[in-house]
């Protein structure tokens, strides 16, 4: 008798690379994290006028104003997280927002992003932040779920935010 296999209605999810370093951007990152950076945009439908420079001049110079966070697989980045201070002066709390988070397309679902996300909790700390945030879209329902699954608590929007162009 022929048997024939039956297609799987779950997906199988990519195999996790055996090594992954999850680790603090170097100077050496900034193209392949520049790279990462324009493909979030571009998922989103946005443009990206972000410039190799102004990433350089944002993590590296003296007073660095953001942290990158990058996993690393066999000397290719495969995922990245931006980190941005913040504070809560009615509080007088510091935080960290979690500002971007990314895995490139053939890792996701290997638990990279949580391993960033728990990467992200451990600077935060180090950095004498009472809390880590961040936002997803609002129709954005799978980012909802893996937020809330990593012991994120949403919270309500309360209102319009502004923004007025320098210079």
């Amino acid at each position: 008798m022929l048997q024939t296999a039956a297609p799987s209605l779950h997906p199988v999810p990519p195999a996790r690379p055996p090594m992954v370093t999850i680790r603090c951007a170097k100077p050496r990152d900034l193209p392949e994290l520049h790279e990462m950076i324009v493909e979030l945009a571009a998922h989103h439908g946005d443009a990206a006028p972000l410039t190799p420079e102004r990433l350089e001049r944002d993590l590296f110079s003296r007073s660095p104003w953001i942290t990158a966070l990058v996993a690393e697989a066999g000397n290719r980045l495969i995922g990245y997280a931006i980190l941005v201070p913040t504070y809560r002066a009615a509080e007088g709390v510091r935080g960290m927002e979690l500002h971007h988070l990314f895995v490139r397309p053939g890792h996701r679902g290997t638990g990279i992003g949580r391993h960033l996300v728990a990467k992200a909790r451990e600077q935060a700390r180090m950095a004498g932040c009472d809390y880590l945030s961040v936002s997803a879209a609002t129709g954005n329902f799978q980012a909802h779920r893996f937020y809330e699954s990593e012991r994120f608590v949403p919270r309500p929007v309360t209102g319009m935010r502004y923004m007025q162009k320098l210079g």
